[in-house]
């Protein structure tokens, strides 16, 4: 059975008019949100792993949105997009989403990227029960 991972970052199609992610990413637009979940996706299922994503929004229905998707399915991986954990605006949200990660999935392992493009190495660090990811 291959191991099971829930991506969980914002919605790209907020990325662009958030005044918060505009300052905290003046570089990254929409567009380059997609393409790099895109190809992180692709390389993780080449991989092995099986990848569910899970978009929020800056926090209204964020949690019940987060806790849907845990209550869901067993994951083993669990990876926080940098989107919502290097906007300062954003912390709130964060802890919100580690402390649901704890209670609802306490099995699962945390991993972090630091842009769209670096999940899968973030995912590497952090499933060493694995064989060697080349």
């Amino acid at each position: 059975m291959s191991p099971s991972m829930l991506t969980v970052g914002l919605d790209p199609a907020l990325v662009d008019d958030a005044p918060s992610s505009r300052a905290a990413f003046p570089e990254v637009d929409a567009e380059a949100v997609r393409a790099g979940m895109a190809a992180s996706r692709a390389r993780l299922e080449e991989l092995g792993f099986t990848v569910d994503v899970c978009l929020l929004d800056y926090g209204r229905t964020a949690e019940a949105v987060y806790r849907a998707a845990l209550a869901a399915k067993d994951y083993d991986i669990v990876m926080i997009g940098a989107g919502v954990r290097l906007d300062p605006e954003l912390t709130p949200l964060f802890e919100v989403l580690v402390n649901t990660t704890h209670e609802l999935a306490p099995g699962a392992k945390l991993c972090f990227n630091v842009s769209p493009s670096t999940t899968a190495e973030a995912v590497q660090r952090w499933w060493p029960e694995r064989k060697p990811l080349i």
